[in-house]
């Protein structure tokens, strides 16, 4: 059995795929920044729940980029499950906060929403 976990990724190789998340980043960039001017015309209470839904992806889409990046640089095998293991456990904490703030930003939506129908 072997001990030596390295990774042997040829250095042509990991430029390419760093060129390529590059490229995509700026892609969803581009879409992102999009979808932010679309939200700015969303009517009443919805805008916000629509401009926090958009805030929350765009930080879990970053998270995702400079993940990807960190493990393009791996080492090693342990290296490369210790980071999936933290962005794992960062990103489920991460869901539970934007539940959370989804959650309160719907309920004062809701409540918005129902005080503006009263008058």
């Amino acid at each position: 059995m072997v001990s030596d976990a390295t990774m042997q990724v040829p250095p042509q190789v990991r430029e390419m795929a760093e060129k390529t998340v590059d490229q995509a980043e700026k892609a969803i960039t581009a879409f992102l920044d999009a979808a932010a001017k679309s939200v700015e015309m969303v009517p009443g209470p919805a805008k916000e729940v629509s401009k926090k839904t958009l805030s929350m992806t765009e930080q879990n889409l970053k998270a995702a980029f400079e993940h990807t990046r960190k493990l393009l640089h791996a080492s090693d095998v342990q290296e490369f499950m210790r980071l999936q293991s933290e962005f794992l456990s960062s990103q489920f904490s991460a869901a539970q906060d934007h539940m959370r703030e989804l959650g309160t930003e719907m309920l004062s939506s809701a409540k918005s929403a129902s005080q503006n129908e009263a008058h």
